[in-house]
């Protein structure tokens, strides 16, 4: 498919979607948002896929939403719209049946930071930087940063953020928990593509069902996240790759998933 804002990209078995809007420091736009969705759909229908990466290149990831589009909003009616635009994006990402993997250099900013926070992973590179900076323009984070970021990094670690609206380094967005691997300058990408390759040697229906109960499991009680997970592991028990997993490494052998 051809987009306007995005570049697409099959790298083996890793789906890269980048950012391309150089002109506006890839912030995100509607039309952003929906063709990253168009992509998602994209990969989602490849079974030759088994991971998705969103990057916005060597430079920088992603300035936040696209202000001239958010300051056109004149009332709370128009804001509903724009927000769920950005919830429809992110709930695309989160309910992917594949892993999505952030790769980031430069810097991650609002808009950016909370698309960076709907993926599954974040991987980035020394030199990048987080900041969630709503409060520096009289707003608040309306593409669910106040409520991933607690949930990644911690209520309190989130507010000293979100109060401060200043940015953190990669180094200390590592230390924290915000990203899960850190790279040398320029790596963030070929790094997220290792991963993948990693991926790629596992049930397919595993990660699904892993990515799908952890999400869902955040938002149970403990006791009914456990018959959640209980449901999900009792249904893939009736697949061929469970079988040829448990034969696999009882052959000693590499198993040949199918995703079936």
């Amino acid at each position: 498919m051809s987009y306007e804002t995005i570049l697409t990209d099959r790298d083996g078995s890793s789906f890269v979607i980048t950012l391309n809007r150089p002109d506006r420091r890839n912030a995100v736009s509607l039309k952003c948002m929906d063709e990253i969705m168009a992509a998602c759909a994209e990969a989602a229908s490849d079974e030759a896929v088994r991971a998705v990466i969103i990057t916005g290149g060597m430079e920088y990831f992603s300035a936040g939403a696209d202000l001239n589009e958010a300051r056109a909003i004149k009332g709370p009616k128009q804001g509903i719209e724009y927000f769920n635009a950005w919830h429809r994006l992110n709930a695309s990402l989160e309910t992917l049946d594949k892993p999505v993997i952030a790769a980031i250099e430069g810097f991650c900013m609002t808009g950016g930071c909370e698309l960076a926070l709907a993926c599954d992973l974040r991987v980035a590179a020394e030199g990048a930087s987080f900041a969630i900076t709503s409060s520096k323009i009289g707003t608040v984070a309306g593409a669910g940063g106040t409520q991933r970021l607690p949930r990644v990094v911690g209520p309190a670690k989130a507010l000293e953020i979100l109060f401060a609206a200043e940015p953190i380094d990669a180094a200390e967005a590592h230390r924290i928990g915000l990203i899960n691997r850190l790279t040398p300058k320029g790596g963030a990408l070929a790094e997220a593509k290792a991963m993948v390759k990693v991926y790629e040697q596992r049930a397919p229906l595993s990660l699904a069902f892993v990515k799908r109960v952890v999400h869902r499991g955040m938002q149970m009680d403990l006791a009914s996240a456990i018959e959640f997970e209980t449901f999900l592991v009792t249904t893939i028990y009736g697949t061929e790759d469970r079988m040829e997993g448990i034969g696999a490494f009882l052959e000693k052998r590499q198993a040949q998933f199918k995703g079936r």
